[in-house]
């Protein structure tokens, strides 16, 4: 029987019908949206969000759990809602003045940008009974160094303040007025510092003094915060990042 060509393309129309691109081999996997998005260049992956935290022992949770931790705590809240955020990388370590913690950074050298950088230190400057001034030259340096680690953006930058330990068990037994007032001072000079360079500033001194009557808000060592403290830093501080990300 002589066939047609005519019904031979019409035959060969509906048995590739089935099977998109039959003539060109295996039908791809991948949906429509996305190869659109492929060929007009778009990205629709959500990249998660990297957070630097720079600080002493207020900033790596001495005496508590690391999930504890203040950046660790506000990661998670973040996570709860639509902003993703990878673990906090740290560069901090319990003892550490400004000096040292300059030293860290250029010693450990991160790779940045980071979509958020956390700053708290001076609590060891102060406890060593180092002078204001150098104070103020180091934290503008660390200040700096933070700025360029967020990508060279300001408002990707958190200081918080300096907790006052002089209501813990331990800073009771160390000249308590005293030790407030010098804690005042080197606040006032981080807070200007940060206001000059636009970044973010958290004050989280008055939420520390709350430990005068309230002991759980102090880990079992009698002188760090407890994650029920660093908690109230973490709700503080997440609604700044989330507005900024």
């Amino acid at each position: 029987m002589k066939v047609s060509a005519s019904f031979i393309c019409m035959l060969a129309g509906i048995l590739c019908y089935p099977f998109a691109g039959c003539s060109k081999g295996p039908a791809s996997n991948t949906p429509a949206s996305s190869l659109a998005n492929a060929s007009s260049g778009n990205d629709t992956t959500i990249r998660s969000k990297t957070y630097l935290a720079l600080g002493d022992s207020y900033t790596i949770g001495q005496s508590v759990d690391p999930s504890l931790r203040f950046p660790a705590q506000t990661a998670a809240i973040l996570n709860s809602g639509k902003t993703l955020v990878t673990p906090p990388e740290y560069i901090a370590t319990t003892g550490w003045t400004t000096a040292n913690l300059l030293t860290a950074i250029q010693n450990q050298n991160p790779k940045g940008p980071y979509d958020m950088v956390s700053l708290l230190i001076g609590v060891n400057d102060q406890f060593q009974h180092l002078d204001t001034a150098g104070y103020r030259l180091r934290f503008t340096q660390l200040l700096q160094k933070s700025i360029l680690l967020a990508g060279n953006r300001p408002l990707h930058v958190f200081v918080l303040s300096i907790p006052d330990y002089s209501v813990t068990p331990f800073g009771q037994s160390y000249q308590p007025q005293q030790t407030a007032k010098e804690i005042n001072w080197f606040n006032a000079i981080n807070r200007e510092i940060t206001a000059t360079y636009h970044c973010n500033w958290l004050d989280i001194t008055p939420s520390t003094r709350e430990a005068a009557t309230n002991n759980t808000l102090v880990a079992d060592d009698g002188l760090h915060p407890s994650g029920k403290e660093y908690r109230k830093w973490a709700e503080a501080l997440a609604p700044m990042m989330r507005a900024i990300l």
